[in-house]
């Protein structure tokens, strides 16, 4: 069952985001936010524990999971170091790399203005 859980789960989110992309203006960037930022949310709020221990890899995987390892070292450095938890928990939780991809594809975003769909 484990394996038809995540397998469902992943799928039902990987349905959502085409649906985002093919009836909305959003760029995929856009939509991986949200998804980032959902799986924060999900974690902040308690419930992606569930989540995690029904599906497994089906939300693990996505940017759900990112979001949530990010919450995760976001929580813990603010417990051990307070207010400066806040800019490092990030850093720390997820790999090096990735974190640099997302400060030079927020750079790059500055700087080379995006635009919506048409």
């Amino acid at each position: 069952m484990e394996y038809f859980n995540a397998f469902w789960v992943g799928g039902l989110v990987c349905v959502l985001v085409q649906i985002l992309i093919e009836n909305t203006k959003l760029m995929p960037g856009r939509i991986m936010v949200i998804l980032v930022v959902t799986g924060t949310f999900l974690g902040a709020f308690g419930l992606f524990p569930y989540l995690k221990e029904y599906a497994g890899a089906g939300v693990t995987v996505p940017l759900l999971g990112f979001g949530n390892n990010l919450w995760e070292g976001v929580k813990k450095a603010v417990d051990e170091d307070g207010f400066l938890g806040l800019f490092k928990g990030g850093f720390t939780a997820a790999a090096t790399g990735t974190s640099s991809a997302l400060i030079f594809s927020y750079i790059a975003s500055l700087i080379c203005q995006p635009k919506m769909k048409k």
